[in-house]
C-alpha cells in the first residue's frame, strides 16, 4: 500500500502541527510602518529639552544617541534618528510612550489654565470692580486692593492707547494665585 500526499500529516507528531499554528506573519508593510513609528517616536524625544527628557525613562546608551543626534545637523541627523529608531525596536517602549503623553498632558492643562486666567483678566478690565468677588471666591488669598489698583490703571492704559503693562501685571498675578492653590 502506498502512502497518499495527505497520509504524510499521520507520521508528523501532533506537537509540530501545532507550531504552525502559533506563527504569526507580519507583511514588510507593517514591519516598515512599526520602524518609522519608532523613529517618530525617537525625532519627538529628540525635539525634547534636558528637563523634559530627564523625566523620560531612558537607559545610558539611548540617552547618550538622543543627546547626540540634538547636537547634529542635516544628514547626520537623520542618520542619528535611524539608528534611534533601531535601538527602540530592542526596548519596552511603553514606559517611554506613557512619559511622553504624561508630558505632553502637563503642557496641554497649563496652556487651558492660561487661557481661562486670560479669559478672566479680560473680564477684570472690561467689567472692573464688578468682577473681583469672582477672583475672590476662587482665591479667597488674593489681594481685593491690588486687583483694584492693577485694574484701574490697565483701564487707563487701554484708553491711552498705552503698551498694556498692567494687564500682563493682572495676569502674572492671577498665575501666582492659580500655582499658590494645592
Amino acid at each position: 500500500m502506498t502512502k497518499q500526499p495527505e497520509d504524510w500529516l499521520d507520521d508528523v507528531p501532533d506537537d509540530e502541527n501545532d507550531d504552525d499554528d502559533e506563527i504569526i506573519w507580519v507583511s514588510k508593510s507593517e514591519i516598515k510602518r512599526d520602524a518609522e513609528e519608532l523613529k517618530r517616536l525617537g525625532l519627538e524625544m529628540v525635539e525634547l529639552g534636558k528637563n523634559a527628557l530627564d523625566k523620560i525613562p531612558l537607559d545610558e546608551e539611548l540617552r547618550a544617541a538622543i543627546d547626540l543626534a540634538q547636537k547634529i545637523k542635516k544628514e547626520g541627523r537623520r542618520r542619528q534618528l535611524q539608528l534611534i529608531g533601531k535601538m527602540l525596536r530592542n526596548r519596552d517602549v511603553d514606559p517611554i510612550r506613557q512619559a511622553l503623553d504624561k508630558l505632553k498632558n502637563r503642557h496641554n492643562q497649563q496652556v487651558a489654565l492660561f487661557h481661562k486666567l486670560e479669559a478672566l483678566r479680560d473680564r477684570l478690565i472690561e467689567e472692573g470692580d464688578d468682577a473681583v468677588p469672582d477672583v475672590l471666591k476662587l482665591w479667597p488669598q488674593a489681594d481685593r486692593q491690588q486687583l483694584r489698583s492693577l485694574i484701574r490703571n490697565a483701564k487707563k492704559e487701554q484708553e491711552g492707547n498705552k503698551p498694556p503693562k498692567s494687564a500682563r501685571l493682572i495676569f502674572q498675578y492671577l498665575r501666582e494665585l492659580a500655582e499658590e492653590q494645592p
